[in-house]
């Protein structure tokens, strides 16, 4: 069977896969965000919490929920690393140093998960345990929450309410959540991955020596990272590595993870806003972009020119013999247009037209289908983008779902798209004129480098801006600069766009609904799913393509 036969199989089981989850997954998640009775082990945690988890709130409550508990989350898991070397179970580790123990305090409350540092040489189980992977749960139930709450802005009317922070909160983590991973860390341990606290240890080599490993609860933060589109992982080598990712079957699995979530919630936003052909045609622009990508990246990684590459059959180097092209294609495609950023293979080795691909995946907003919640309400707000625009060329006032796009809805959604490009490009441009910036490139001498090492600086602040976390691995980011930069463009690209999001809802739940009549534009029908494709591919392009024109287009054809 050649590769690409095996490549396009693997991918039409994972479509198989996802289309069996997608309508009792996004049913279940739907029933749990609109169920009036709390569980019993919820009721306790209102309780620890002081939390009155039936009060309406309007969207500055619920917001100031969110940023007051992402506070918490910032703050605990700084001073859990500040302290790691008086801990037990610390595996002898030292304490981690300010900079970095706040870059990535910041990186895993953010649902990103960027990592500057080795995780096997700096944290202990307490902080991967008790820290990384808490947040690895509660980041991702807080994006779903915020996704909830602007789907219940397009749903209700006239009262600006829009739930309860706290119980969305806590739902999403005990009832979607710690079932999923329960099940997904069974089913990479019985397929052989680690879970133990055992010490560091020598292990031999095939090629005679030996070397230093460490093991840890790896397939419980595994799946979770996986399926919180997280993607912090426990060892350096992260998904590439055998006691996180040990073969062909884990690694489609581990795709699964990514996905089901986020395509599952366009079923639950149809049904929760009562029209489920509404959440097809969500489903059908994030499909249709996804697997676009995925056939540009394997034409790219299988097609791509050159001597070297022709005679090994594709562009083998930075990826695992386990998994081959096919299968590290999928997986990058998945990681860099949901907010996940875990990596099966060494994405600075792909071709410099597929390290574009994984740029521009980001750079649409990680939307298709995007992070776990955040990919849901970055798409509805592109979809009132859409909707404007159309508005606009026929002369008519916008409506999406029963609800007016007016001047403060349009404001709004604007500020939503414009934040993470600031961010993205300010501090790409600032770090390209700072010398000590400019020194962590570690491949200023190769072939090249001028253009890979600007697009290793761009993917770097493109990746923490949009809260993915993967990286080009010839970048030293474990700098002051960076550590700092990156987090905080980690932190203002996660809940700047939150705030404009709630407001959002807040104001589209205060309205009154607009019937339907013979010039309301049909936004369930596929005639709207290409112009939303359209209109983020165009915005995507407008925004970004003269620092692509700079980074991977220039190296591609060079």
């Amino acid at each position: 069977m050649s590769p690409l036969l095996a490549a396009v199989l693997q991918l039409t089981a994972l479509v198989a896969a996802l289309a069996l989850a997608y309508r009792p997954l996004g049913d279940y998640m739907a029933a749990v965000y609109s169920s009036p009775r709390h569980l019993r082990i919820e009721k306790v945690v209102y309780r620890c919490i002081g939390a009155n988890a039936d009060a309406e709130m309007r969207w500055p409550a619920y917001l100031r929920g969110v940023l007051a508990f992402s506070a918490a989350g910032v703050l605990l898991l700084y001073v859990l690393q500040r302290v790691q070397g008086g801990m037990p179970l610390s595996l002898g580790f030292a304490s981690i140093s300010p900079d970095q123990a706040f870059n990535t305090a910041a990186s895993f409350v953010a649902n990103t998960n960027w990592q500057s540092y080795s995780g096997e040489q700096a944290m202990g189980h307490v902080v991967q345990t008790a820290g990384l992977a808490v947040q690895n749960f509660v980041s991702a139930a807080t994006g779903m929450a915020v996704a909830v709450a602007l789907v219940r802005g397009f749903a209700r009317s006239r009262t600006g309410d829009l739930g309860n922070f706290w119980a969305d909160l806590v739902r999403g983590t005990i009832r979607v959540l710690v079932p999923i991973a329960v099940i997904g860390a069974l089913v990479l341990v019985a397929c052989g991955a680690v879970q133990n606290f055992s010490g560091i240890h020598e292990v031999g080599q095939f090629m005679g020596g030996s070397q230093q490993t460490n093991g840890g609860a790896v397939a419980s933060q595994e799946v979770i990272k996986e399926l919180g589109t997280n993607g912090g992982g426990v060892f350096n080598a992260n998904s590439a590595h055998p006691f996180e990712n040990p073969d062909a079957f884990t690694n489609l699995f581990e795709i699964f993870l990514i996905l089901v979530i986020p395509f599952a919630l366009t079923r639950t936003f149809g049904r929760l806003v009562g029209n489920v052909r509404q959440g097809y045609a969500v489903l059908a622009t994030m499909g249709v972009i996804w697997l676009g990508f995925t056939a540009l990246m394997m034409w790219t990684e299988f097609a791509h020119g050159g001597p070297a590459l022709q005679a090994a059959g594709a562009a083998m180097e930075g990826k695992e013999t386990r998994f081959g092209v096919g299968s590290s294609a999928i997986f990058s495609v998945a990681t860099t247009l949901t907010s996940t950023g875990a990596v099966d293979s060494f994405h600075s080795s792909f071709t410099a037209f597929g390290g574009g691909i994984q740029l521009l995946g980001m750079m649409l907003g990680e939307i298709a289908p995007g992070g776990v919640g955040s990919g849901l309400y970055g798409m509805l707000v592109m979809a009132i983008i859409a909707v404007f625009i159309a508005g606009l060329m026929v002369g008519r006032t916008p409506e999406y779902l029963g609800k007016k796009i007016g001047t403060r809805e349009i404001k709004l959604a604007a500020c939503y798209i414009l934040i993470t490009p600031t961010l993205v490009l300010g501090f790409t441009a600032a770090s390209m004129v700072l010398p000590d910036a400019l020194g962590s490139m570690l491949n200023t001498k190769a072939l090249g480098a001028g253009s890979h090492g600007f697009s290793e600086v761009l993917y770097a602040f493109t990746s923490g801006a949009n809260n993915n976390g993967s990286a080009f691995g010839g970048l030293n980011a474990n700098t002051p600069w960076y550590n700092i930069t990156i987090g905080l463009a980690m932190l203002l690209g996660r809940f700047l766009p939150m705030v404009f999001v709630l407001a959002l809802a807040g104001s589209l739940a205060e309205q009154k609904p607009v019937p339907e009549t013979a010039g309301t534009l049909r936004t369930e029908k596929p005639l709207f799913a290409g112009l939303l494709v359209g209109t983020i591919l165009i915005i995507t392009g407008l925004t970004y393509f003269p620092a692509l024109a700079l980074g991977p287009l220039a190296e591609g054809l060079s």
